[in-house]
């Protein structure tokens, strides 16, 4: 047991302080960024911009707005696709058919891999930018993004996705907990970018070139950890943009954020069976950083019940394992008061909504 224990402590320590520590060095002592550099007038690439959305005719009018107007020196072109959408998504983009640069594919609901694939299949841009229906891209978004390519070990490059919690003004229950680990893991990201590559990137905003994209599997949950890290298996870099900017909001509470954390999880065991090639260090050129960030965290969950199991054994055995003991129950408690609490501000928030109508009603009359 007592293996067991230290096992399992070293583990969790390791991929959240040693792992970090290890790659604070690393980066600071052998940095490689990307040769990026400003393309001349009428030299840079091409772009399609690929956007997939159901049922998103509320947020499609502004959101295209917003790609088509971005500053840009080269040629682009913005494909939306419709992924079974029943909502009219098409009348939504109806107003900017005469613009030459906007295309819209209306495909059968599959899926955003699916919708992904159909965009990519018809786009003619060197270099393919992933957007979503509810972020918003600042202005030289896009020519940074695209700087990166410029250095020709370079394959894909991430964004940065800024949540509102960040700012301190997301409406959030968990906008403090949220803002505080987004800010780690874009650490994580930007320090893997200077060793050599991310582990994936953000959904909301990423590029890859086009000679690099396989079409997706369908159920893939992904997309932009599964297409990047492909190319990096192909010996090509994906690096971190902190100019290109997304902004979006922070999940409303702790359930839709549980649930963003479960899709992921599920999503890096599903690449691991579509790609179990991430676990030979032969093969993939940033072995220790997957096994340490991603495969790490896998791990943790597990690393924690044995910890505890072996921690209870123990409690006779020694001082320093009846405070482990208490310790982790305390972080326990914690945790499940906070589950109270937010899910008694749920309940409350539903009473009132339920009464609101009939206190306006009754107001009206």
């Amino acid at each position: 047991m007592e293996l067991l224990f230290w096992t399992s402590a070293a583990l969790i320590a390791y991929v959240y302080v040693g792992y970090p520590l290890l790659l604070a060095a690393w980066a600071r002592m052998a940095p490689r960024p990307p040769k990026k550099y400003q393309f001349p007038a009428g030299h840079w690439p091409s772009l399609s911009i690929i956007l997939a959305a159901r049922n998103e005719r509320s947020r499609l009018p502004v959101r295209v707005a917003n790609l088509l107007t971005l500053p840009y020196d080269g040629p682009r072109e913005l494909i939306v696709v419709s992924d079974g959408s029943t909502d009219g998504t098409a009348e939504a983009v109806a107003p900017f058919a005469s613009r030459n640069e906007i295309r819209f594919v209306e495909v059968p609901a599959g899926g955003k891999p699916l919708a992904l694939n159909a965009g990519v299949a018809i786009a003619t841009g060197n270099i393919l930018v992933f957007a979503d229906a509810r972020q918003r891209f600042t202005g030289g978004a896009l020519s940074a993004l695209v700087s990166n390519f410029a250095d020709p070990e370079v394959g894909a490059v991430t964004g940065e996705l800024i949540l509102d919690c960040e700012s301190g003004s997301s409406a959030s229950s968990i906008g403090d907990g949220v803002g505080a680990y987004w800010k780690y893991e874009k650490w994580l990201r930007r320090n893997e970018s200077l060793v050599r590559s991310t582990l994936g990137a953000t959904g909301a905003i990423y590029a890859l070139r086009r000679s690099l994209w396989r079409p997706l599997p369908a159920g893939t949950l992904l997309d932009d950890v599964l297409a990047p890290m492909r190319a990096v298996l192909g010996g090509w870099r994906v690096v971190f943009e902190d100019q290109a900017v997304a902004m979006d909001r922070t999940a409303p509470d702790a359930a839709a954020e549980a649930r963003r954390k479960r899709r992921t999880l599920a999503g890096n065991y599903q690449i691991l069976a579509q790609e179990p090639r991430l676990l030979l260090p032969i093969v993939n050129p940033v072995w220790l950083q997957y096994m340490s960030h991603k495969v790490g965290r896998l791990i943790v969950p597990w690393a924690l019940v044995a910890l505890l199991v072996s921690s209870v054994a123990l409690t006779r055995e020694g001082w320093l394992y009846s405070l482990a003991l208490t310790a982790q129950a305390g972080f326990y408690a914690l945790a499940a008061f906070g589950a109270w609490l937010e899910a008694r501000d749920r309940q409350t928030g539903r009473r009132f909504a339920t009464k609101l109508p009939v206190a306006i009603g009754k107001e009206a009359r």
